[in-house]
């Protein structure tokens, strides 16, 4: 059982599991979801570019994250809704290869009614290296 509202405290921390991002995962998320950028597809055109390599979807990373942060079990069973994301910044390149951990710092707790309220957390992508590749506010909103 997860968390409830007034379990969370303001200033509250957690450190997710890591994940490696694979070529594996690109492939996949591009056939999924028809974004088939050639920055993220194409290793000729890639090494070309900016970054001289292949670089992972922001949104690619992003939905991993959420992953790696419900797999907390911060939020198992006392979650009603995910409420929303608010200054999503992708600031750094993740290749193939890297592997990506969540930073997670509770901001602030609005209660609703009596029975929900809503958390607001920070959340760092980091790598191995521990560079923020991306950062974004998600609000929860829990039993």
């Amino acid at each position: 059982m997860g968390k409830y509202f007034e379990d969370f405290e303001v200033g509250g921390e957690a450190v997710t599991a890591g994940r490696t991002i694979t070529e594996t995962d690109i492939v996949n998320f591009a056939g999924i979801t028809g974004d088939w950028n050639e920055i993220h597809t194409n290793k000729e055109l890639a090494e070309r570019s900016h970054f001289r390599q292949r670089i992972a979807h922001g949104a690619l990373v992003f939905s991993i994250a959420t992953g790696l942060s419900v797999r907390l079990g911060q939020t198992a069973e006392t979650v009603i809704a995910f409420y929303g994301v608010d200054r999503l910044r992708f600031v750094k390149p993740t290749f193939i290869g890297d592997t990506i951990m969540v930073r997670q710092k509770v901001q602030e707790k609005t209660e609703r009614d009596a029975g929900s309220g809503i958390i607001t957390m920070l959340n760092e992508v980091v790598n191995q290296r521990e560079e923020v590749v991306a950062a974004y506010v998600a609000k929860v909103l829990l039993k």
